[in-house]
């Protein structure tokens, strides 16, 4: 189960990474409480209409927010909720009687990467999510770095720029989501004026529309993607500097054609890079279903961790 800020996708997934069966449910949800109704309907919707292939093993949840993953607790939806922890491992067990896994989907996708992904051959790595916020997952020998609330890898409300006046929706100034991510080119869109003619329909700027008229050579275009490109390889070579990872994996909408990665190569001091032996890569993982993979891999990850500890 992959639940994000649009929609809900549930499916079934075998141990090789293969997606069997899926169905698609919108979310939209602005509490915790509705998130978990959405979710206990959709499951028992999914049970009853596609049913389960064969014997299911375990079953995951990547989710928004923070959760507690040791004890199954969902914490809360964003960083300025404020609510009691709900039992959702529990609440989904009691529909599935086979054991749930939950973690924050950043972490979900991090995971998947580890399982079916290029992170099958690290033990170091970075996984960059540039979707519609940033995040982070890191992997050190072996293992996701969690912190002392699982709330690790939350890049995107770093500072990049001390000076700008630009404030986010964490509270702060210069956060670099504001710059590279979904929200942050749909935030320089307004803040230039081309924001109708990314997206006459939405709230978000189609990021595509705004890399076709960057290679076209529109001027502004042009500037918000330096900027952002600027930024990323900023983050990045800190990040390096931080955590000695021996691969980068980008993950996410905004970096799936590799255009960005291009852009910021000459931002990218070679004297930093050149200890990321295994280089910076695309990820090969569909960003639709690496949701959907990262829920299906916990259960797998957890299996794997109580054999090595046997």
């Amino acid at each position: 189960m992959d639940f994000g800020g649009t929609k809900l996708l549930i499916g079934e997934v075998d141990a090789q990474g293969n997606i069997l069966r899926r169905k698609r449910y919108p979310s939209g949800c602005r509490t915790e409480a509705e998130a978990v109704r959405v979710l206990k309907d959709s499951l028992k919707d999914y049970m009853e209409t596609v049913g389960a292939e064969g014997d299911i093993k375990g079953a995951g949840v990547g989710i928004v927010g923070t959760v507690d993953y040791r004890n199954g607790m969902w914490v809360s939806m964003h960083p300025k909720a404020v609510s009691e922890p709900i039992p959702l491992s529990e609440l989904l067990q009691d529909i599935l009687r086979i054991p749930v896994w939950i973690d924050n989907d950043v972490k979900s996708a991090t995971t998947a990467e580890m399982i079916f992904g290029d992170g099958i051959d690290s033990e170091n790595f970075i996984y960059l999510n540039v979707g519609t916020g940033l995040a982070a997952g890191f992997v050190v020998d072996g293992r996701i770095l969690r912190g002392s609330r699982n709330d690790t890898g939350e890049i995107g409300h770093t500072v990049s720029d001390l000076q700008s006046e630009d404030i986010c929706i964490c509270g702060r100034k210069g956060c670099i989501e504001g710059a590279v991510s979904g929200y942050g080119f749909s935030k320089m869109a307004h803040k230039y004026g081309i924001r109708k003619q990314l997206s006459p329909q939405g709230d978000l700027v189609s990021v595509a529309e705004l890399y076709e008229r960057a290679k076209l050579g529109e001027e502004i275009p042009v500037q918000i993607l330096d900027y952002a490109a600027k930024s990323l390889s900023c983050m990045i070579m800190n990040l390096v500097k931080t955590l000695d990872p021996e691969m980068i994996i980008l993950g996410g909408g905004c970096v799936r054609d590799g255009y960005l990665l291009e852009h910021m190569r000459r931002w990218l001091n070679p004297d930093i890079m050149c200890t990321v032996i295994k280089g910076i890569k695309i990820s090969k993982l569909n960003p639709e279903f690496i949701g959907l993979l990262g829920a299906a891999a916990l259960p797998i990850a957890v299996h794997r961790q109580e054999c090595r500890m046997s």
